[in-house]
């Protein structure tokens, strides 16, 4: 395991992410508890040391069963890592209470790294208006009790936002986690946030490494190139080869569904293989033919469905939108969508925006599903 140095700690580079854990029944809040721990038995025995957990994950699961299946571990063993949840507007007057009920569902006095979570355009207000909700004042105090030994955010929003961010608690910061991958390098001006979080002296956390999935395959003519480049690289490892490039990059986020994605993550970062300019110019070259094709940027968290009151699967839907829009029409889109009932179809959506205000990507949700209806109504 690679290891990287923050303050006087050694991290393992690659973080256990638990926002896509194995699950029963394909049921998002049912997690698959035995399949976990034997995942996290095999990262702890193979050196990864940081799991990141988050309130709404598994619509509230994954605090409980992370804590649960860590308690097994020595406390000093591991570091745990979760979030205020911000990107839910409702819950910024509520931070004692979700913080304290945090650190009851992971069964821990403490949490090693603690966020605020989803900085973005729709909360920045509010997480800067600390006269009013005091999110800022009531997490600093709990770090200066020792109950979060280091005190971060994590970023969604534009580049301005994150600076707006920086500007008002940038000074008591000491790490930003951010969506970072080759595709979204340019396509969301992840280069320019990079390089704004670097001028605060912060190391950065990536999440998103492979795109919710995306760049774990590629269309056959990018994956004939890379396999020229390297013939014995793997598809999915040339994303962390690209992270691994980057000097600001201290912890790589991957949220594992199986144990093989928990072995294969292991091996790739067991070496630094950083990458060459040619392989470097030709990853972008990559990114930039597949984000010029009309796709919109989900990264399948699912904030989105449970604000959703038609219970639509919106980040599927999304996914099968963008299929549609990239291979300019086909059957693989409206072939899916007639599977689904009537209500669970992009015509069920009213429009009423519950979803958007609570997208990290800001993605028109409702422009998306009137857009697509039509499509598949043409088709």
């Amino acid at each position: 395991m690679i290891y990287k140095a923050f303050q006087n700690e050694k991290l393992s580079a690659l973080g256990f992410g638990s926002m896509r854990l194995p699950v029963k029944g394909g049921v998002y809040a049912d997690i698959d508890e035995r399949a976990t721990a034997e995942m996290v038995d095999y990262a702890m025995a193979h050196g990864v040391n940081y799991f990141d957990t988050a309130w709404g994950y598994h619509d509230g699961a994954s605090e409980r069963v992370m804590g649960k299946i860590l308690s097994a571990y020595p406390r000093t063993s591991y570091n745990l890592a979760s979030k205020f949840p911000g990107y839910d507007l409702s819950n910024m007057g509520k931070v004692e209470a979700i913080f304290e009920e945090q650190l009851k569902k992971c069964g821990v006095e403490y949490f090693d790294f603690y966020l605020f979570h989803n900085v973005c355009e729709m909360n920045i207000d509010a997480y800067l208006d600390d006269a009013r909700y005091g999110i800022y004042t009531y997490l600093k105090k709990q770090k200066e009790n020792g109950r979060i030994r280091h005190l971060g955010f994590s970023a969604h929003g534009a580049y301005g936002v994150n600076e707006r961010f920086l500007q008002a608690y940038g000074k008591d910061m000491e790490f930003c986690q951010l969506q970072l991958n080759y595709l979204d390098w340019t396509f969301q001006d992840a280069k320019r946030k990079v390089e704004l979080v670097r001028s605060y002296g912060l190391p950065v956390w990536v999440m998103e490494p492979l795109r919710g999935g995306k760049l774990a395959s590629l269309p056959a003519e990018a994956e004939k190139t890379l396999r020229a480049l390297r013939p014995g690289e793997s598809i999915p490892a040339w994303a962390f080869r690209f992270l691994q490039t980057l000097p600001e990059v201290c912890v790589t986020l991957s949220g594992m569904s199986n144990f093989a994605q928990v072995k294969e993550n292991i091996d790739i970062f067991s070496v630094d293989r950083p990458l060459s300019k040619e392989e470097w110019n030709a990853l972008q070259g990559i990114a930039r033919a597949m984000t010029g094709k009309g796709t919109l940027p989900c990264t399948g968290c699912r904030y989105c469905t449970s604000h959703c009151p038609k219970g639509l699967d919106i980040p599927k839907l999304i996914e099968q939108y963008n299929e549609h829009s990239f291979t300019g029409g086909g059957f693989l889109a409206p072939m899916y969508i007639g599977t689904l009932p009537e209500d669970k179809r992009p015509s069920a959506c009213i429009g009423c925006r519950s979803c958007e205000k609570v997208c990290p990507q800001q993605i028109k949700i409702s422009e998306m599903m009137k857009d697509f209806a039509a499509r598949l109504q043409q088709a």
